[in-house]
């Protein structure tokens, strides 16, 4: 591929914030993104940008009690658009963002600091209830049902004797139907479990020798085809979930990304081979994934077994001097996404040509 055809990320807007920023997440259709973190006096804070004519206009701040950490709109309805976020205090709330003086859900769900949240069954992606994930510090990977509350629906914790690891990132997937879903999560210590809601089991776990800094599926929303996970030491891994073997689990391909932490990856909604991830230095890095010729072979004893297919660098650039601790494609406009840095900054950035890929 030449360089006239490459790929190219071009940034689009950047604005410098006065806290540290910890999630950026767009309000599905529309121009608007919010941005979550803490100011310095350590109270929480959201804003809601809009892009207007190329410069980014704040429509509202939201300061609260505990610092926020993260936040996902994966299970509201498209009309309502509601916010669920996790803090720093361990809470799960979910927020109307018209009227966000007091949230329309609130459960103190875990003991210590909540890393990550995911959601399912919203802005119509995924069969069934519209569910929230959240892992926490405290070991603990819950899921609750928003119409629910007070308790979790599913509540996955170390056995009694085990020690508890800090869960830094989950992920929904395989919510093709009203029954199947599952819960994949990351750990500290390189764990990654598969937990099957659906049976109420842990499906399978691996350990990819560092932590494990962000998980996604391909699709949420369709059998489980993909899943990459981003570690500290600079590498991603992509697994194909279509076969596991009793033994074997599920085949994987390694790609060493980074120089430094990979600390997010995320899938072009509109084309789930496209993906990109964050460094810890700053850059970001457009992949593709290309299938085997066969996606799965008998091994000596007859038993099907995954082939792992292998992925390429469309395209890489640096935009911060700082780890980018997140990002988000926009579900709605083609290569447009947001991603925020620890240099207290928030950027726009447009991929291009990536229809013609």
């Amino acid at each position: 591929m030449s360089t006239f055809e490459k790929p190219q990320i071009i940034v689009h807007i950047q604005k410098g914030l006065n806290y540290t920023v910890f999630d950026s997440k767009w309000v599905p259709c529309s121009a608007k993104f919010v941005t979550m973190g803490n100011f310095a006096r350590g109270t929480g804070v959201i804003q809601v940008y809009e892009i207007q004519r190329g410069d980014l206009k704040l429509l509202r701040e939201i300061e609260k009690a505990k610092p926020i950490k993260c936040g996902t709109f994966g299970a509201a309805s498209l009309q309502q658009r509601f916010l669920a976020t996790g803090d720093f205090g361990g809470n799960l709330h979910i927020w109307n963002l018209e009227a966000p003086e007091m949230p329309v859900y609130s459960v103190k769900g875990h003991k210590e600091i909540i890393n990550t949240i995911d959601g399912i069954g919203g802005l119509g992606i995924g069969e069934g209830a519209p569910e929230i994930v959240t892992g926490s510090r405290d070991g603990t990977v819950k899921v609750w049902d928003p119409r629910q509350k007070e308790d979790p629906v599913a509540n996955m914790e170390p056995a009694q004797g085990e020690n508890k690891r800090d869960c830094w990132t989950v992920a929904f997937g395989n919510a093709y139907n009203q029954e199947e879903r599952v819960v994949c999560a990351g750990y500290d210590n390189g764990d990654i479990k598969l937990f099957d809601l659906r049976n109420m089991s842990l499906r399978w776990e691996t350990n990819i020798k560092n932590g494990v800094c962000s998980l996604e599926f391909d699709r949420k929303d369709i059998s489980m085809n993909k899943l990459v996970a981003t570690s500290l030491e600079g590498k991603f891994h992509v697994f194909d979930m279509r076969t596991q073997h009793p033994t074997k689990g599920f085949a994987s391909v390694t790609e060493k990304a980074h120089k430094s932490t990979v600390w997010q990856v995320r899938h072009l909604p509109q084309n789930r081979e496209i993906f990109l991830t964050t460094g810890g230095a700053g850059s970001l890095h457009l992949w593709k994934y290309e299938y085997p010729t066969q996606r799965s072979k008998k091994d000596s004893e007859g038993l099907e077994m995954g082939v792992a297919g292998s992925v390429s660098l469309l395209q890489n650039v640096t935009v911060s001097t700082q780890p980018i601790s997140s990002l988000d494609w926009s579900p709605d406009k083609r290569g447009l996404c947001v991603c925020s840095s620890f240099d207290q900054m928030v950027r726009v950035l447009i991929v291009t040509k990536l229809q013609t890929i």
